[in-house]
Order: C-alpha cells, then structure tokens, then sequence
C-alpha cells in the first residue's frame, strides 16, 4: 500500500489535458491536491474535478469515489467552453497524472 499523492513522486499531464486546459489551470489542479486535501481527507488514487462556469470564471469541484467529501475552489481564470468539463488526477504509485476522461484506460 502507497500513500496517494505524495508530491515528491513525478507529476504529469497527459497529452488531451494540456491540449485543452492552461498550465495556470494545470497547477491549480496540483496545488488544490497538496493545499486542501492532502492531509484533511483520505484521497483513493483517483480524484475527479469537474471543471465549470461560474459567471465567467473557472470554478473546479473535487469529488472521489466512495466518498460523500465534495470541495469547490473559484479560481481567477476565465473559463472556456473549449475546456473539458471533467478531469482526473491519477496515482499509480510510481507517478501522478492528470487525464481526460478518455485517457484513464491507457493509465491506469
């Protein structure tokens, strides 16, 4: 058994993720992970993030399976329909990658 999301494993975004999101948004992802829930709730090694409009700004709803635990965090990032509309964070153990709903298969 491995601690998920532990930040000194290599972090990653795949291909579809920064394709389609900024970096900023990419970080923020990143960040929210080790500010506000690592340490504070168990994490499984799968985490989703809808990614929404909240009048024009981005707004990002963690959720996990198996879990009633649901955080939102309004970012200063305009939003985009362009964006996808839910995105995961992914532990192996070995490293750590943000995906596209279409690209869990090939990960994990």
């Amino acid at each position: 058994m491995f601690e998920t999301f532990d930040r000194s494993r290599s972090r990653y975004a795949s291909l579809g993720v920064v394709s389609s999101l900024p970096g900023e948004l990419i970080d923020s992802i990143w960040l929210i992970i080790d500010l506000n829930l690592k340490g504070v709730i168990p994490l499984t090694n799968m985490l989703a993030f809808d990614v929404t409009n909240n009048n024009g700004w981005v707004t990002l709803r963690f959720s996990q399976e198996f879990s009633d635990v649901e955080m939102a965090v309004d970012l200063a990032y305009a939003y985009s329909t362009e964006f996808p509309e839910r995105v995961f964070a992914f532990d192996d153990g070995t490293r750590e990658t943000i995906l596209l709903p279409t690209e869990i298969s090939e990960h994990s």
